[in-house]
């Protein structure tokens, strides 16, 4: 069965206005309107938060973020709900508050979702080209081309400061719009760039957080996307482990690491093409190169659904079928590129990312892997002449807190490895950082109850996460079966 990524579209439903009061904060009550309605999942409340652009200046361009509140279903909640980091940078919370409907942690408390800056509301920055290409052919081109990136600035800098958008001044927004709602302590959860977004937030607000949920680490020390080649490599070293230890994977998938060098190599006369069938029957023809080859590679192995695959697809592509890839690939970029704000993206790790990458650490980092260096200098190469936002000074210093902190990493995640949990935990005296079987993001029942414990006592002493030693990678897919 073919993979399948749904984004949740925001759906606006307007009954009654209510505005939010603020007992903090003058003016801040008049910045937030939301609309309340129920629907058969419990009350949904959604609106928008006032922002200025410039927040030092006060005044100029404002800002409509786009904010949800999701209100707990239980007769007595919990006084601090759960604020929902996404990842990216780029993806807009607000925009995937559906799939949180029916949530566990809805029970008691209410989740609130609230779209960054540059993500959604008035002002998403995609990342605008001069000629782009139609069809499926752009969704395996390069998601950053350099030569494009003047044309870029060019426009968006017609309806925004590029220099306005970085993670500090989100999580100021963020707080504004926890005490317009009246929230005093709030609970934080967050996931990939929704991790550094989270302990951005612990530094700027650290007062108001009750608890921290980080899954899938990507701390100050992770320099996005310097580290993105060696850590692609080792999930799929471990991959090829995992196969080798396993009898009925050996025969089906025998000399594997071998086949996937005899691949590459296959690149080295340039793009491969590739036709397959789309949903509608029509048979189309796109060109595959080694560098659209490794990037869907390493975006397939983020979850586990998609990593499973991997064994075949390389079995596949050895055998001359590239056509389970390329559809694959094609479906997964095209729900990135429709999902992230890629201009967003680049106005946040242009300044806090690579401009702290040392040129000289690039090949040390990336020798000997299937992604190569193409990427981080395709970024810097993008990212140079991009504005850059002014940080704190102390904005590359490890963050410290003693808030309680559960701290979740994946044994095979291709992007955000267990070593940044561990960085982390070293700064975080009242954290737990727990390793499970899992790709980019740890889930299941068994996290869901640690989870859930943990937001109840608030603390991660005594926590019992015994279930975790009980859990295993699902199987992988095999030749004949269908993805």
């Amino acid at each position: 069965m073919k993979s399948r990524f749904c984004w949740l579209a925001i759906v606006l439903m307007f009954t009654h206005v209510a505005k939010i009061q603020s007992q903090t904060a003058p003016n801040i009550k008049d910045s937030l309107t939301l609309h309340r309605t129920s629907s058969p999942h419990g009350d949904v409340s959604t609106g928008q938060m006032t922002v200025f652009e410039n927040r030092q200046a006060g005044s100029g361009r404002q800002l409509q973020l786009d904010v949800v509140v999701l209100h707990a279903n239980g007769a007595n909640p919990n006084p601090d709900p759960m604020f929902v980091l996404l990842g990216g940078p780029g993806l807009a919370a607000a925009g995937h508050y559906q799939s949180y409907q029916q949530s566990w942690m809805r029970e008691d408390r209410d989740l609130v979702f609230v779209s960054q800056r540059g993500t959604g509301g008035s002002n998403r920055l995609d990342f605008p080209t001069p000629h782009k290409k139609a069809g499926p052919q752009q969704y395996l081109d390069p998601f950053f081309d350099p030569g494009a990136a003047p044309y870029a600035i060019e426009q968006l800098s017609r309806r925004a400061d590029l220099r306005m958008y970085s993670t500090p001044l989100a999580m100021d927004d963020l707080n504004d719009v926890r005490r317009a709602l009246g929230y005093d302590k709030i609970n934080l959860i967050g996931g990939s760039y929704g991790t550094r977004a989270a302990l951005i937030y612990l530094r700027r607000h650290g007062e108001t957080v009750r608890t921290a949920i980080l899954n899938g680490v990507a701390p100050i020390e992770f320099t996005n996307p310097l580290y993105h080649a060696r850590s692609a490599q080792a999930a799929l070293e471990k991959i090829f482990q995992r196969v080798e230890a396993d009898e009925i994977y050996q025969e089906a998938f025998p000399d594997l690491r071998q086949k996937f060098e005899q691949v590459l190599q296959r690149f080295d006369e340039g793009p491969i093409d590739v036709t397959y069938t789309a949903d509608d029957g029509q048979r189309i023809s796109v060109q595959l190169s080694r560098e659209a080859f490794a990037t869907a590679l390493r975006f397939q192995m983020y979850y586990m659904n998609t990593s499973r695959m991997v064994p075949a697809q390389i079995h596949h592509a050895h055998r001359g079928n590239f056509q389970p890839f390329v559809e694959s690939a094609i479906e997964r970029n095209r729900a990135l590129s429709n999902a992230v704000a890629m201009g967003m993206l680049l106005c946040v790790t242009a300044a806090e990312d690579v401009a702290r990458i040392d040129p000289k650490s690039i090949e040390a980092l990336t020798r000997d892997t299937f992604l190569g260096d193409t990427r981080v200098r395709r970024q810097m190469a993008v990212c140079r002449h991009w504005p850059k936002s002014e940080l704190p000074p102390n904005f590359g210093e490890p963050v410290r807190s003693d808030v309680p902190t559960l701290i979740l990493s994946g044994t095979i995640d291709p992007v955000t490895p267990p070593e940044w949990g561990d960085i982390v935990a070293k700064n975080f005296p009242n954290s737990l950082h727990i390793v499970a079987p899992a790709a980019h993001g740890v889930g299941g029942a068994c996290i869901d109850h640690i989870q859930r414990a943990f937001l109840n006592r608030g603390t991660v002493a005594g926590l019992d996460t015994s279930c975790v030693d009980k859990l295993k990678l699902p199987p992988l897919y095999l030749p004949k079966e269908e993805f």
